[in-house]
């Protein structure tokens, strides 16, 4: 081949090369993050007696960086609730021994919108408890769960996802005397919401 033409093919090499560099800068995709919250005390409402405080953690994973404008779905909602051992005595002398149901856990952000607002239908698995000790119930995303879906604003910032300060469950509280299971429906309230960690990008 002529040296021309070596040294032509050389340039349009490094052109093409360059070219591809610079259109494909910056098109990584973000970096899978996992969003923590709590544990933060909440009082909730049980069949039988007095509304006690539960300890609540939450967790999602979601892109570490979201485009303006963009949207994105977290994936892998799931959480604990955790009572106390005086509250699991409290419900093994009013004869309850078990759990089963749903949760319906508001979800809020400072920067940006969400659609719908609440993650719903998180599955609370059956669970008989051992007998006495703390009581740590477990909440897990299912196919059939609503995940709300997050819009990124049109200016590059941060946004922090938050746990409101009103929770919900549908829950059925197992009774041992009979095996038969009450309908109940947890409310629980906090005095201030609790924010996710870490905080999302959006650029």
């Amino acid at each position: 081949m002529p040296r021309l033409s070596k040294l032509s093919t050389g340039v349009m090499t490094g052109v093409a090369v360059g070219a591809i560099a610079v259109l494909t800068a910056g098109t990584a995709s973000a970096a899978t993050a996992t969003y923590q919250a709590g544990p933060a005390t909440y009082s909730c409402t049980f069949p039988a007696i007095p509304a006690q405080n539960v300890a609540v953690t939450a967790q999602f994973n979601g892109p570490d960086t979201i485009p303006v404008n963009g949207t994105t779905t977290p994936t892998n909602v799931s959480g604990t609730a955790t009572i106390t051992a005086l509250v699991h005595a409290l419900l093994t002398a009013a004869g309850y021994d078990g759990i089963r149901g749903t949760a319906d856990v508001p979800i809020t952000v400072d920067n940006g919108s969400l659609s719908p607002s609440d993650a719903s239908g998180l599955q609370i698995p059956e669970q008989i408890y051992p007998a006495g000790g703390p009581i740590t119930v477990n909440i897990a995303q299912t196919s059939t769960s609503s995940i709300p879906t997050y819009t990124a604003p049109a200016s590059p910032g941060t946004v922090t996802f938050g746990l409101d300060t009103a929770l919900s469950a549908q829950l059925e509280f197992h009774k041992a005397s009979d095996g038969s299971w009450t309908p109940w429906t947890m409310q629980c309230t906090a005095a201030s919401g609790t924010s996710f960690s870490p905080s999302g990008t959006i650029s």
